[in-house]
């Protein structure tokens, strides 16, 4: 078992985010987990994230799931279908399929996102 202390996480800058701050949670590095890894996500107003993930690209054959603990974040996919997600709902991203995520309100979105590594 590892505790991990939010006070302790230091912030680090993913692709293609932008007015957002990013905080690893759980990892390889940080408690040993091997299989996934978690970050908390804070999205200020009109944060988000381009379009990544979609088949043949970095990242694209990870599984990755979003769970938004407040605010809300909206998740739009290849085809340009978009989602809004509030406080207490969740999306799951199979491998290859492409998301952008944008945070389109005057409120900051707090979010879980937690990513395969195999």
């Amino acid at each position: 078992m590892k505790i991990v202390n939010l006070t302790t996480l230091k912030p680090y800058n993913p692709p293609a985010h932008f007015n957002m701050v990013a905080l690893k949670m759980q990892g390889l590095e940080e408690s040993g987990l091997k299989k996934f890894w978690q970050g908390l996500s804070y999205f200020l107003p009109k944060g988000g994230a381009e379009m990544q993930y979609q088949k043949n690209t970095f990242g694209a054959e990870f599984e990755k799931s979003y769970y938004v603990i407040d605010g809300e974040l909206t998740v739009t996919d290849e085809k340009n279908q978009s989602y809004i997600l509030s406080g207490g709902d969740s999306v799951a991203i199979h491998p290859d399929e492409g998301r952008k995520l944008m945070n389109n309100t005057n409120r900051t979105a707090t979010v879980l996102v937690t990513v395969s590594t195999s």
